[in-house]
Order: structure tokens, then C-alpha cells, then sequence
């Protein structure tokens, strides 16, 4: 399994470096239309919400909604190639969303070995709290997945993230 994780800054290197079979958008409801990647040979998910941790007046919060989606997209992907997962700044939703993918993708594997392994790939990973709590009850982790992405605590401080692969997951 390859999961490559990045801001919206580097979506066209890593289409370029990668070739990735999977696209995961990840932004504000706001975000014009322009700035969504376009283009994309082959299944791309286009999420919008707020990368808020509980819900929030005039605010889109992630909802189980929002998680089926994501994991019913994740479920059509048969890893033969990376799949490229984006948010805006590469730090929270993607990096939620990827972990959620790894969790789903690797049932063996357990859920701190995956948050640990997302931590080492990226420092400053900070995975949005809500949809993983969402994941976690659909994906009927009993509460395994918040516990591990708490247990790596706050990633360190950043602007934006940068491309990383998280893999050798399964």
C-alpha cells in the first residue's frame, strides 16, 4: 500500500512523480473552483468541508456522511498504484484521511502501529480529530483509532507539510 499525502501546492509534482490511480480533495467549502486539481486520470474524491475539530456555528464540520464517502472511494481502490490524498496545508484533513485509509486498507495492522507510522513519515501530522472519531465508529474500531492518533499527540509546528509516502502498512 502507498499512500502519498500532500498540500494543494505540491497535488501537480506528486501527479507527475507518482502517477497515482486515486485523488483525494480535501478543502473549504470556500475554496474557489479554480483551485480544485483538475483533470485527474482516473477516480477523484472531492470533499469539502472546515478543518474544524467538533462543529461549529457557520462552519462545515466532517460528518459520518462525509466518512462513508471516503471510505467507500478508499474501498474501490486496489493499490496497484499510489493513492494521492490533499488538503490545503498537507497537516490535518489529508493526513486524517490517510490514516483512515491506512486503517481500512490494513485490518491486521494495529491502529497505533499505523499512527506511529504516520508520525515518523511526517512530524508535523496532525490528523483532524473528528473525522477520525468518525472513522473509528464506522469502520467499529471501539474507539482504537482516536486513542492511537491521541497517543502521537499534536505534530510539531508548520506552515505546510510537505510529500510524503506513508506505506508498508499491510
Amino acid at each position: 500500500m502507498s499512500l502519498l499525502v500532500c498540500p494543494l501546492s505540491q497535488v501537480e509534482t506528486a501527479r507527475g512523480l507518482h502517477r497515482p490511480s486515486h485523488l483525494i480533495s480535501l478543502l473549504s467549502p470556500t475554496s474557489p473552483a479554480d483551485l480544485w486539481p483538475a483533470d485527474h486520470v482516473g477516480p477523484h474524491l472531492k470533499l469539502a468541508f472546515h478543518d474544524i475539530a467538533a462543529p461549529a456555528p457557520d462552519l462545515v464540520a466532517p460528518d459520518a456522511a462525509l466518512v462513508d464517502q471516503l471510505l467507500a472511494f478508499a474501498a474501490t481502490w486496489d493499490e496497484t498504484r499510489p493513492m494521492l490524498v490533499h488538503c490545503w496545508a498537507g497537516v490535518s484533513r489529508s493526513t486524517a484521511a490517510a490514516f483512515i485509509v491506512a486503517c481500512q486498507h490494513a485490518p491486521g495492522r494495529s491502529e497505533h502501529q499505523i499512527a506511529h507510522a504516520l508520525r515518523a513519515a511526517a512530524p508535523y501530522a496532525t490528523p483532524n480529530p473528528l473525522m477520525v472519531a468518525l472513522a473509528d465508529v464506522a469502520l467499529e474500531r471501539d474507539g482504537a483509532m482516536s486513542a492511537a492518533i491521541a497517543s502521537i499527540g499534536r505534530g510539531t509546528d508548520t506552515f505546510e507539510g510537505v510529500l510524503f509516502e506513508f506505506s508498508d502498512l499491510s
